[in-house]
């Protein structure tokens, strides 16, 4: 039985209609690997930083209509919320699975929070190729960092400054289909190495 990992069919969860049957196949399927990789990379950052980490798994508990296209567990310093500061974050879309820190458009002075990866722009470019941007959360949509221009990346940070909107987060995916997530050691595995490289931003 593996414990962290997502199967194919688990994407599915995204498929199911209705928001009441789509929470419970969320619930069943997907929650407790969210849980579980909780427990586990809040223990992982803790020892990397010194800090502790809460987890924090998605509830989708404002929702009264649609159902959710995503979910996630996301790790801050703070045990009452993640969105006001720079996070850490593991979920799903129907297509994809995620991994991302960086600033959230509901955070304190993103503005400032920006600057740690303005400030380490030569690491940012030299991650490996298939890490990429995301310049909204709540969109699948990401742009691989070697496929963007210096001016590019500029644009994103100004974005971050200026619209209130705006957003900034590192990211690494995997396709429903990865060899990675067929079992739970290579799937670890891969999560330690892509926080080892967004560790390299968190300040």
């Amino acid at each position: 039985m593996t414990q962290y990992t997502f199967k194919p069919k688990d994407f599915k969860v995204f498929t199911v209609d209705g928001l009441d049957a789509r929470m419970e196949a969320l619930n069943n399927h997907v929650r407790p690997q969210l849980h579980a990789l909780g427990d586990y990379f809040s223990q992982y950052l803790e020892t990397a930083t010194g800090e502790v980490f809460y987890p924090h798994v998605a509830k989708h508990a404002r929702r009264s209509v649609n159902p959710p296209k995503d979910t996630w567990v996301a790790f801050a310093t703070n045990k009452r919320g993640y969105k006001m500061q720079p996070h850490f974050q593991i979920g799903l879309f129907e297509n994809q699975l995620f991994i991302m820190y960086g600033v959230m458009h509901e955070a304190k002075d993103k503005a400032q929070q920006v600057k740690v990866f303005e400030n380490q722009f030569e690491t940012l470019k030299n991650l490996p190729n298939d890490f990429s941007i995301s310049l909204d959360h709540m969109s699948q949509a990401k742009t691989y960092i070697q496929e963007m221009t210096d001016e590019d990346i500029h644009e994103a940070f100004k974005r971050v400054k200026e619209v209130k909107k705006g957003e900034f987060f590192v990211a690494r995916t995997l396709a429903p289909g990865s060899e990675i997530l067929k079992n739970d050691k290579s799937f670890l595995k891969f999560l330690e190495d892509t926080f080892e490289h967004l560790l390299k931003f968190y300040k």
